[in-house]
């Protein structure tokens, strides 16, 4: 039986990965950084013009991006793009990270599908709003 139950999984998450690359697969479900942080640096809420929202939550130490974690109510694409996005951030430079650019995501994962090439651009905007929110608390307490 328990064998039986995994063959008809495994059929069945064949189905819905079919035609998606193996970094695209692996990201959804594998997905890091989810989640809030307590007191962080710097919160924004951001919404696509799907209507997906990306929430993210930073913190810088010395200059770099000691921690990045986002939620979103968002399908798996807007998931993967947003725990990509987060992974390539973390331990970068404010300014570094800002070179991420929505044609990265959509090369690491072989290109995205047309309907969800969006979902990139989502979490690198998310990411900018998040260091452009940061900057203007960094300036303010200076």
């Amino acid at each position: 039986m328990a064998a039986e139950n995994e063959r008809i999984a495994q059929e069945l998450q064949e189905s819905i990965f079919k035609g998606f690359s193996h970094s695209l697969r692996n990201e959804i479900l594998n997905s890091r950084n989810i989640g809030r942080i307590d007191g962080p640096d710097s919160y924004v809420s951001v919404t696509g013009i799907c209507g997906d929202t990306i929430e993210m939550f930073l913190n810088v130490t010395d200059g770099r991006i000691s921690e990045l974690r986002f939620m979103t109510d968002g399908c798996g694409f807007t998931i993967a793009c947003a725990s990509y996005v987060t992974r390539m951030a973390v331990g970068r430079t404010v300014e570094g990270a800002l070179l991420i650019r929505p044609e990265n995501v959509d090369k690491y994962f072989g290109g995205l599908p047309e309907e969800h090439k969006h979902c990139a651009k989502l979490s690198v905007m998310t990411l900018e709003a998040v260091i452009e929110n940061y900057r203007g608390k960094s300036k303010r307490s200076s």
